[in-house]
């Protein structure tokens, strides 16, 4: 639940996906701990924030564009916006991973000292270490001007599509956990588990069984103001010492997984 403090006051936050579901709950989050917002999305924004940039995060040049306008001086970067499987391939992994990542390294030097980088994965990411291969090749060869060719290497459907997206950022993530330590910039992930936001029935639709199975061992889906709490803390002073993290947020799916995966879970 969202609560009123001053823990962010006289930090400035810039969000993604502002203008809906996750991202819009977590602005308001960010709000009452008393930051100021500046609201990242290609949908207009009607939420509680201070500013609006639009951005395209498929298409490089609106991404510098938006990174111009936003300037400097900014404390916290939220990466939220994303599309889901229903989207296609193409522009699953070019929003989720390809312009989140170029959106990021183009922020670095408008970052405060100190500040805190924050990526929205899923629980979606979670069989990782299973996809090394095509993970790496997402990482290393994949980019604005070759997505498509590379997921026709790699045979990557639409469904497909969004959980290696995922798995790419839980990694790169991790990759760059003491990239930006001199300044003591951090970089981290929170994972939630499914939630009822607007596309969560795209996901559905996309994933057929397998969605239908995680939604029946839960006791109800998370929402978005389940996820706001846990990221305006990671937005704080108190997550400093938080390198390159990923913290699930799920209803314990993600635990549910972990120890079905291994045969555990007596």
């Amino acid at each position: 639940m969202l609560t009123q403090d001053r823990r962010l006051a006289n930090k400035t936050v810039v969000v993604t996906g502002v203008s809906s579901g996750i991202g819009k709950e977590c602005a308001a989050g960010l709000k009452l701990a008393g930051a100021h917002v500046i609201g990242v999305d290609r949908n207009p924004c009607d939420g509680d924030i201070d500013r609006f940039v639009a951005v395209d995060l498929c298409e490089p040049g609106s991404i510098s564009q938006c990174i111009e306008e936003i300037g400097g001086n900014i404390d916290a970067l939220c990466n939220i916006a994303g599309l889901p499987p229903t989207a296609g391939r193409v522009p699953v992994l070019t929003a989720n991973f390809l312009g989140l990542r170029h959106l990021t390294l183009g922020m670095i030097d408008n970052l405060n000292d100190d500040a805190s980088i924050v990526n929205m994965a899923s629980m979606a990411g979670i069989s990782w270490s299973s996809a090394v291969d095509a993970v790496r090749t997402i990482i290393e060869r994949a980019d604005f001007d070759n997505i498509e060719t590379v997921c026709d290497d790699l045979q990557i459907s639409d469904a497909r599509s969004y959980f290696l997206s995922k798995e790419a950022l839980l990694v790169w993530t991790m990759q760059n956990r003491w990239t930006w330590r001199s300044r003591g910039v951090r970089m981290n992930c929170i994972s939630p588990g499914p939630v009822d936001t607007p596309i969560l029935q795209d996901f559905i639709a996309s994933l057929g069984e397998r969605a239908e199975d995680s939604m029946a061992i839960m006791d109800r889906p998370g929402t978005a103001q389940d996820i706001a709490p846990l990221l305006v803390f990671m937005c704080s002073d108190d997550s400093q010492w938080l390198r390159g993290a990923n913290i699930p947020c799920d209803g314990g799916m993600s635990a549910h997984l972990l120890l079905k995966m291994a045969d555990l879970d007596g």
